[in-house]
């Protein structure tokens, strides 16, 4: 999931190799804390913070198959 999370990331800021992805897995969830660099959060939540909610809506529902709960943290 971490790799997914990356690649769609990578593909919207200017600064590719600024994303980083860190994951703290617990029993029940799984914490995402996404970085990017300076000037790239805009482009990671979007207008209206639709691009974050579609980043979001694609993680839960493949953490559901793990019967897990997940949440994204979105860091500049």
């Amino acid at each position: 999931m971490k790799e997914l999370i990356q690649y769609i990331v990578k593909a919207l800021v200017d600064n590719p190799d600024k994303v980083d992805v860190k994951e703290i897995a617990g029993e029940k969830s799984i914490i995402y804390e996404l970085r990017v660099g300076e000037g790239d959060l805009g482009k990671v939540i979007g207008k209206e913070g639709r691009t974050a909610k579609a980043i979001r809506t694609i993680i839960t529902a493949a953490a559901m198959k793990q019967g897990k709960r997940t949440v994204l943290e979105i860091i500049e």
